[in-house]
């Protein structure tokens, strides 16, 4: 039985596996998956999941639930040779070992592009995973509630001080979900005023979200600097040294929360560690049909999709497009691959990956929204309903559905949850302590802090 290897369970991972249980033969092959988390995580509602409008558990599907014919390796593949038809895998605990294979599908996924800015790695958070989106949201509760017994002043002004670095469609959904929960918050925080709050969205280019044209993202500007934001464009984050904030253009400040969403680097996997083709930017190198090659030749039985992939655009109608690294493409590349590598294990022409955009939908926060097809711009209210209905139809599994669906609906009637539950990060604090009090540490030096 021939031994098809998958590394990563991301997007592309997880819908090429699925899809080959749906229709290789039983017997014809075996599928193995390899990631250091046992579930995918939907992107797309992790801003939803900072305003608490989706359970974190919701947004992350379960790869044992949903491939029951595959065999699952928690753990990191720390090495490509290609060569020798190997990788090598770091588990959790124990040594590292190697895995052999016949057929190769490499969909590590990308990482979280990052700088030696000072202060970054120990400051800000990430936004690419459940983890870092759930730590967002409590820090940010836990901020009002320690603002709220403060005076006015230096350190209450930083609790509720937030930045978000990265104006691409991560960032500003973030970023829109996160003063939208805050501005919530002033209901049942009498104490704090609204023009307490000090929201910051820096972005390094001279627009936000580069997938909407130009008016779009002006229309997405205006939106945000009218409910209370301050958006920096051409502007880039110098230091982050102890929650202090110099920007590029000479403005600083004191920062109780720092959210990195600067866009997206090669997985090191990929980068690094494999003898397969890469091109410049460290992504493999792919033809329309998802195979991995030279400029001259096809690497036999190597497959690679999602956001390590240097996929061909022909939807573009140019030479030199590649896809973008989205959600979009990702999964329906993966669905593709999956049609592909039976194909060939059948002796069958493969067919090439042609998606055209089905357009670009971003939430603004609770309510607004805005969505571009081609000319078509539907902007606010409207807009957050599509991309309510496009995520809960596009998120795996009824049982996903139904549930998203489910805490939707309870928040339309009671309103969202505000509760921090940022102590479950130390589950045995209070049965050390003993019930005495104990000082926590600084906001800027929490323990619960993730680093980007």
């Amino acid at each position: 039985m021939r031994e098809i290897l998958i590394v990563g369970g991301g997007y592309a991972g997880f819908y090429t596996a699925w899809g080959l249980e749906k229709k290789l033969r039983r017997g014809e092959a075996h599928v193995t998956v390899v990631d250091p988390r046992p579930y995918m995580t939907y992107q797309p509602f992790l801003p939803e999941v900072v305003a608490g409008s989706v359970e974190a558990r919701h947004a992350a599907i379960s790869l044992r639930r949903h491939l029951r014919r595959t065999r699952l390796i928690a753990g990191a593949v720390t090495e490509i040779r290609n060569s020798a038809r190997t990788v090598t895998v770091r588990p959790e605990t124990g040594p590292a070992f190697d895995l052999h294979y016949d057929v190769l599908v490499v969909t590590a996924g990308a990482v979280t592009r990052t700088f030696p800015i000072p202060g970054l790695s120990d400051q800000a958070y990430g936004l690419k995973h459940v983890e870092e989106a759930v730590a967002i949201r409590d820090r940010l509760l836990t901020s009002f509630d320690r603002a709220a017994t403060l005076p006015r002043g230096p350190e209450r002004s930083k609790l509720l001080t937030v930045t978000v670095v990265g104006g691409g469609f991560s960032g500003v959904e973030g970023f829109g979900e996160l003063l939208g929960l805050a501005t919530a918050l002033l209901k049942r925080y009498p104490e704090i005023g609204a023009e307490e709050l000090s929201f910051h969205l820096i972005e390094a280019r001279d627009r936000i979200l580069p997938e909407v044209t130009d008016r779009p993202g002006e229309w997405v500007v205006r939106s945000l600097e009218k409910r209370g934001a301050r958006v920096h464009l051409n502007t880039q984050l110098v230091s982050a040294k102890d929650g202090h904030v110099l920007l590029s253009d000479g403005e600083e400040y004191d920062c109780g929360l720092l959210v990195w969403t600067a866009g997206n680097a090669s997985n090191p996997i990929v980068h690094n560690h494999t003898d397969l083709p890469v091109d410049e930017r460290g992504l493999l190198t792919v033809r329309a049909d998802l195979r991995v090659s030279t400029a001259t030749d096809v690497v036999a039985d190597v497959w690679a999709a999602g956001d390590d992939a240097s996929v061909p655009d022909l939807a573009a109608g140019r030479p030199d497009a590649r896809t973008v690294p989205n959600a979009q493409h990702a999964v329906r590349q993966g669905r593709h691959l999956a049609k592909n590598i039976v194909a060939s294990l059948r002796g069958r022409p493969t067919k090439d990956y042609v998606h055209r955009s089905l357009g670009v939908v971003a939430t603004l926060g609770l309510g607004r929204g805005i969505f571009q097809y081609r000319r078509l711009v539907i902007k606010g209210f409207p807009a957050w309903l599509m991309h309510r209905g496009y995520h809960v139809l596009a998120i795996p599994s009824w049982e996903r559905k139904a549930r998203v669906f489910a805490v939707w609906a309870t928040a339309a009637l009671y309103g969202r949850d505000i509760v921090s539950l940022v102590s479950v990060q130390h589950p045995r604090e209070a049965f050390v302590a003993g019930g005495e009090p104990r000082r926590s540490e600084k906001p800027t030096e929490d323990r619960d802090r993730l680093t980007a």
